[in-house]
């Protein structure tokens, strides 16, 4: 997992899997890495070939996060799993997905 600052956005990239293994410490690492500036969370997909329950959990803390600091979560360019993924639980409606 790569955190990159970008304004007021935290950008996440290099995200292999998002399950109950590692979701609580990408939930932490996110959170810590915001400082009072950043609203915004922008996570690339697009090397995330798993998402589980604790995945989409983890996404809707952090999307409570950025909601308290007026801001959003953008989910860049999901795979075509994850996005079937986010389409059956109804996810894409709550966050704004931008694809290629």
């Amino acid at each position: 997992m790569k955190i990159q600052i970008q304004g007021d956005t935290l950008h996440i990239s290099e995200v292999r899997e998002l399950g109950a293994a590692n979701s609580n410490s990408f939930r932490d690492q996110a959170r810590s890495a915001m400082s009072d500036n950043q609203r915004n969370i922008e996570i690339d997909l697009s090397q995330t070939s798993f998402v589980d329950s604790c995945g989409l959990g983890t996404l809707i803390a952090l999307h409570k996060t950025a909601c308290s600091r007026r801001g959003m979560v953008r989910l860049l360019n999901p795979t075509p799993s994850v996005q079937q993924i986010l389409e059956l639980t109804r996810m894409h409606r709550i966050f704004e997905i931008v694809k290629p």
